[in-house]
């Protein structure tokens, strides 16, 4: 855990790089804009049709009339703004992380690897194709849990597990994948991360509850449910800095992890045996001799 704590620090210094800044408002530009349209445009109309569905589900019309009677009609005033927000969420946390890992991404790997491990090999064990069709396909199965996982949503403790767990998860899976595809063998990515499988995920974890962290916003009162339009693209630029941040984390441990790996393979290297030499010493002369030897 020390090595995903050093990260940590390092990965928080790095957001505060200028180039990064300056990156992470291109997702903001392109998510935020087509959400504040959205949002502009067809906010009313997703209001009113999820007012619509709730008092034509006849199963839920006694508990939301009664909701609304002793709430004095507050309740289907809120109900459906809260529903639509809570159904956006999703969709913009997965798209500032798809954003990240493509406008970001490779830009946040190369700064570490220079400024940190100047000396480590690109092998290129990943692309970017293989990049993006993880990162779909895992999007897609993280969607259909997220979708199963609803009904569990209205245990109060599961609330606040299951959601993060699966948006840690994908962060684990996308981000590692990244942070490794451009020095690591396909080998070498494939051990580590099953060998840093439980704090490759704490991380995503951590992640996914820093990425629920600007819901909060709105949820602290009925006051910002009005301003949802106008607060759409801060809310991607909230969501945009978390995953910038989980992306550097994830390149800090995981090219430290790289480099540890391939020290440890390297082999032992003995110094060769110097070979004694032995040599034997010129005979004696002897000088009380009355003349000299021939």
């Amino acid at each position: 855990m020390a090595s995903v704590f050093n990260a940590f620090w390092r990965a928080a210094a790095y957001c505060l790089h200028p180039r990064l800044i300056v990156l992470s408002l291109l997702p903001v530009l392109v998510a935020g804009g087509a959400a504040f349209g959205l949002a502009y445009f067809f906010w009313d109309a997703a209001v009113d049709i999820v007012r619509l569905a709730i008092d034509g589900f006849v199963l839920l019309a006694p508990v939301t009339g009664w909701l609304n009677e002793i709430s004095g009609g507050a309740f289907r005033s809120l109900i459906g703004p809260l529903v639509v927000v809570a159904l956006s969420v999703p969709v913009l946390l997965i798209s500032a992380m798809l954003l990240v890992s493509a406008f970001m991404g490779s830009v946040i790997v190369d700064l570490v690897a220079r400024r940190r491990f100047p000396d480590l090999e690109r092998r290129r064990g990943g692309s970017w194709w293989g990049s993006l069709a993880g990162s779909l396909g895992y999007t897609l199965l993280a969607v259909l849990l997220l979708l199963i996982s609803i009904p569990f949503w209205l245990i109060p403790p599961l609330v606040l597990v299951l959601p993060p767990l699966i948006w840690g998860w994908l962060s684990f899976k996308v981000m590692s994948y990244d942070a490794l595809a451009e020095h690591a063998s396909r080998e070498e990515r494939q051990q580590l991360m099953r060998e840093h499988r439980w704090p490759l995920l704490a991380i995503g974890l951590i992640t996914g509850y820093l990425g629920a962290a600007p819901s909060l916003v709105w949820a602290t009162g009925a006051m910002m449910l009005p301003m949802m339009p106008l607060l759409m693209p801060v809310f991607v630029w909230l969501y945009t800095l978390v995953f910038a941040f989980a992306c550097a984390w994830f390149t800090h441990y995981c090219l430290a992890a790289l480099a540890r790996l391939r020290h440890d393979r390297l082999p032992e290297i003995v110094p060769p045996a110097v070979p004694v030499v032995t040599t034997t010493p010129p005979p004696r002369l002897d000088t009380n001799l009355p003349f000299p030897p021939a």
